[in-house]
This record gives structure tokens, C-alpha cells and sequence, in this order.
């Protein structure tokens, strides 16, 4: 479904990941990990085509990534919207099918049908006709997710899904998703900064930092040795009550400079990591 060989991105000087060779096969669940400025959304940005790599090659389903390809399903970072919205939830997934035209949108009971099914398929049909605005985060997230599959997507991109949401909502999102991706053999990108929520459905992990990667299940990857060879400074993952804890990962901006993501956002520093991955917060 994707490959990467050779891959590498950076941004004038500084590198954030080279030499990566990955392949994401139908059906996969991967967990994209990392401190904040270490490429996870720039990484969803190369396989959108909205960005280019700095080197290497990549493929999407056999060719070069389409930017509004109906086989990619995209999941935006979570950012709620003011209660004064009145796109309605159905008007939100509709998006999802022909917000890209210009002009009134796909007509027809066909349309309407897809966004039905899609709507039904998060459980949001109850809050259809509901204003975005007026809805909590974990129903505007679902909604997002119906927009994301309302084209039948091949892939799942998912950027930081789960970001302020209560564990209650991560869990049912989470779910969505991974039953998602078994029902249709659907390939999933997850970026997260939480690795707990879904450590018992991923696959893989790519854990990028300091200009290099990790990657494999989370038992190879999410260990102290495996860490500490990446940072290059000793990294502690402990293992409480099946939730995983890692101290002493330095962020990206660790050394005083302030680097910032893709979108221009400044990153924060970061001490001691506890409740997942590194403890990096939202942007």
C-alpha cells in the first residue's frame, strides 16, 4: 500500500528522518511515535503529496501520491470548532465526497446514502442534522472519521486523532479505526504522541527521533535499549500495570532551540515523560 526506500526529509540543515525503507502492507495498523519537530505530520504531508521528500523514493498504491486521492482517507489533527458553527455534521462528511469542487455538491441519493452509511458506520446518525459547534470533541472527532471514510478509503491517515480527548473517547475512537481497518483491510497511519490507547492493536512502530527511526512491533521497539540507541542517552521504558512509561527522553528542542513542526508551530521542551510514548503535548 506504501513504500518508502531511501527516504529522507529535512529542512535546510537540519534533518528530521533519513535512510527509511518502509513498507505498509493492507490491513496494518501503524503507530507513528516521537517527540515534537521529529517529521510525524511532515510524514503524513509526503504520503498526501504535500510535500516533497528530500530524498528517496516513495510509493502509494503502486504510483506517486495523488494529492485528493478518494483511496487515502485523511483524519486532521483535532481542533474543535466554535459553538457558533452551524455546518451540521452530515454537512461536515459530505465535505469528504466533493468539498474539493466548486459549486453544489454531488447530487443525487447516491450521495446522500454514502454519508448515511458513513455517518452510521462511527455511530454520530443520532447528531447528523446537529451543528458541529454544538457537538463534544469525541462526537466532532467521529464525525471527522466519518468524513475520512465516506470515499472508501485503501488508507487511513490519522494525525494525533486522540489529542484532548478523555479516555473514554480515545478508546471509542481507537476502536473505530482498528475495526475499520479489519473489516475492510484498510492500511492505517496512526501519528500519536499516546502509544497506551492503541498498544494492543498496532502492528508496528516507527519511533522517529534525533534524525533517525526505529521501527517494529512495540516489544522491540518501545524498550529501554532500543530508546537509548536512538537518542543516544540513556532512556528508561517501564512497564506499569500494561501501560507503557518512558523518562528521560529529550525533546527535539531540548538543547535550547526552539524547532518547530511543519505548520510553523514552536515545540516545547520536555523533562521527564510519563502516561505515554515521550509525554509530548499538543502543538
Amino acid at each position: 500500500m506504501i513504500s518508502l526506500r531511501g527516504a529522507a526529509l529535512s529542512y535546510g540543515d537540519r534533518v528530521l528522518w533519513r535512510d527509511l525503507d518502509l513498507d505498509v502492507r493492507p490491513g496494518e495498523f501503524l503507530a507513528v511515535l516521537g517527540p515534537n519537530g521529529s517529521g510525524k505530520t511532515s510524514l503524513l504531508r509526503v504520503l498526501l503529496g504535500r510535500q516533497r521528500l528530500t530524498a528517496g523514493t516513495l510509493s502509494v498504491l503502486g504510483h506517486a501520491p495523488d494529492r485528493g486521492s478518494s483511496d487515502i482517507g485523511y483524519v486532521p489533527q483535532q481542533k474543535s470548532l466554535p459553538g457558533y458553527t452551524v455546518l451540521r455534521a452530515r454537512d461536515l462528511v459530505r465535505l469528504g465526497l466533493d468539498g474539493h469542487r466548486w459549486g453544489p455538491g454531488r447530487a443525487g441519493a447516491a450521495g446522500r446514502r454514502r454519508v448515511d452509511e458513513a455517518l452510521a458506520m462511527v455511530g454520530a446518525t443520532a447528531y447528523a442534522d446537529v451543528p458541529v459547534g454544538r457537538l463534544s470533541g469525541g462526537e466532532q472527532q467521529r464525525v471527522r472519521i466519518a468524513q475520512a471514510l465516506v470515499t472508501d478509503p485503501r488508507i487511513l491517515l490519522c494525525d494525533e486523532p486522540l489529542l484532548s480527548l478523555d479516555p473514554h473517547h480515545q478508546r471509542s475512537v481507537t476502536e473505530l479505526v482498528d475495526r475499520r481497518r479489519r473489516s475492510a483491510d484498510t492500511a492505517v497511519v496512526f501519528v500519536t504522541h499516546e502509544i497506551n490507547p492503541v498498544l494492543g492493536m498496532v502492528d508496528r512502530v516507527l519511533y522517529l527521533a534525533r534524525g533517525g527511526f526505529r521501527i517494529g512491533p512495540p516489544e522491540k521497539v518501545m524498550t529501554s535499549a532500543s530508546l537509548s540507541r536512538l537518542y543516544g542517552t540513556q532512556v528508561d521504558v517501564v512497564r506499569v500495570r500494561g501501560r507503557v512509561v518512558v523518562v528521560g527522553a529529550p525533546d527535539e528542542g531540548a538543547d535550547g532551540t526552539a524547532h518547530s513542526h511543519s505548520d510553523g508551530q514552536p515545540d516545547g521542551p520536555a523533562a521527564e515523560h510519563r502516561g505515554g510514548p515521550h509525554g509530548d503535548g499538543p502543538p
